[in-house]
């Protein structure tokens, strides 16, 4: 055989062994179990690798070949039962302004002298006044009370000790203040002028005397949130 003959016999060998050496590692690299190569040489030194038998001309070895059994799989570490975490806690909600409805309350005219003030009672209790006291007798009191030749002497020391039920009877009449009931608007602005005088009082007041008016406080607060 000339050296071209064997180069190229050569390489043509060589091309058969590459491609059978891909094969056996596409084999090996399958995921079967088993599986059974056939090596067949044949005339002139060819070697070719195959899956199928050889023919009968070609002289057969076969390889079987198999997966490497898997390793024992590394101890699974215990499961832990993992505490859940708690939710967040929600934010703690605005401490609510206590509310209460807004109370009747009236303006009144005092009956002795006119004056008005605001109170939460529309029905006072009718009292006693002097008759002199209400402008219905254009007389001084001191002459009222005290009889003749007492002009310019006051009442209680001219009558000190001789006020007799009859001299209250003669000289007393009974009064009641007349009231009305406040618009809401009103009492709105009552509540508000309540609430600034309380303050006031609050801040002047002594540590002992600040529990009712802190009281009163909370009430008018509560009061006014319906304004």
């Amino acid at each position: 055989m000339s050296s071209t003959a064997f180069a190229q016999a050569f390489r043509v060998h060589a091309a058969w062994l590459a491609a059978g050496l891909l094969m056996l590692l596409t084999c090996m690299a399958r995921p079967v179990t088993a599986a059974t190569v056939y090596k067949c040489s044949g005339h002139g030194g060819q070697v070719v690798y195959q899956d199928a038998p050889c023919a009968k001309s070609q002289q057969q070895q076969t390889l079987n070949l198999h997966d490497e059994a898997p390793g024992p799989s590394p101890a699974a570490a215990p499961l832990v039962p993992q505490q859940a975490s708690a939710p967040p806690a929600p934010p703690p909600a605005p401490a609510a302004i206590p509310t209460a409805p807004l109370p009747p309350m009236y303006t009144c005219i005092r009956a002795t002298d006119g004056k008005h003030y605001v109170s939460g009672n529309g029905d006072p209790q009718p009292y006693l006044a002097p008759f002199g006291m209400l402008g219905a007798v254009q007389r001084p009191l001191a002459e009222v009370y005290g009889g003749p030749g007492a002009a310019g002497v006051s009442a209680p020391e001219l009558n000190h000790g001789r006020v007799t039920s009859g001299l209250v009877a003669n000289h007393y009449v009974w009064v009641q203040d007349q009231c009305r009931e406040l618009s809401r608007r009103e009492t709105c602005e009552a509540l508000r002028d309540a609430y600034e005088h309380n303050e006031q009082q609050l801040q002047r007041a002594f540590k002992s005397d600040q529990p009712p008016l802190e009281q009163r406080e909370k009430e008018l607060r509560a009061q006014l949130s319906q304004c």
